[in-house]
């Protein structure tokens, strides 16, 4: 039997390291590529964020599926305020995008108790980054929309950790035929009402083909002051 307290915890041999310096390893992210798609509650869904004069406009669907086949709830609230002045989507998998902002909502305030200060939006944008990259969040491509002293973001967050800025951005099952509509109708300068309208009439069109979206709409309006967020029918909207 070995002396050491622990069985191989002996020196790391030099030709080891050299072959992968990160190791020895205390542990690992869950592997979930062995997960059933098929048994995973998603939101299918389709998430819309603008910039606009008065700030952000983040809209999104309320239908959630199993499998993309079955509707099992029709009034999802896909958008979460994680910041003072920001706002975070829900796309992809329900227990994902959960964890996942609670993940960032928690770092958020850490934040700001240790320095006393607000985290910036970029620095919240690539915080999200770093975690959909590295982190256990099982499919999720969400949208960060926020207010700053620099300005009015939208971000959108891919799967691998990608952070992508834009005036205007689109994500979900229903992004092709929404992304069609939003870029008819959107105008620089617009008003956060007038993005409300733009945004309910992208969803709506989407819901019309993605078997993913529909039963509503959720509005978040971000400004300096705060996220006010509700919920409609597309009958109030349109």
């Amino acid at each position: 039997m070995s002396d050491a307290p622990f069985p191989n915890s002996g020196p790391l041999d030099a030709d080891a390291f050299q072959a992968d310096p990160y190791e020895p390893e205390l542990g690992s992210l869950p592997d979930s590529g062995n997960r059933d798609e098929e048994t995973v509650n998603k939101t299918g869904t389709t998430t819309i964020g603008i910039t606009t004069e008065d700030g952000v406009v983040i809209a999104t669907d309320k239908r959630a599926s199993l499998g993309g086949r079955f509707v099992s709830n029709k009034n999802v609230q896909k958008v979460e305020q994680i910041h003072p002045t920001a706002a975070l989507t829900l796309v992809g998998s329900v227990g994902g995008a959960q964890s996942f902002i609670r993940t960032l909502r928690a770092e958020v305030n850490l934040y700001e108790a240790r320095r006393g200060t607000e985290m910036s939006i970029s620095a919240l944008a690539t915080l999200a980054g770093n975690f959909a990259r590295g982190g256990p969040f099982f499919a999720i491509n969400p949208i960060l929309g926020g207010v700053d002293e620099d300005g009015h973001h939208v971000y959108s967050i891919d799967p691998a950790g990608g952070v992508m800025e834009d005036d205007y951005t689109v994500t979900g099952s229903g992004l092709t035929v929404a992304y069609g509509t939003l870029e008819d109708r959107y105008e620089d300068g617009m008003s956060n009402e007038e993005a409300c309208e733009v945004a309910a009439a992208s969803i709506n069109a989407a819901a019309e083909r993605d078997t993913g979206s529909g039963n509503g709409i959720f509005l978040a309006e971000v400004t300096s002051d705060g996220v006010d967020i509700e919920g409609y029918d597309f009958d109030d909207l349109l």
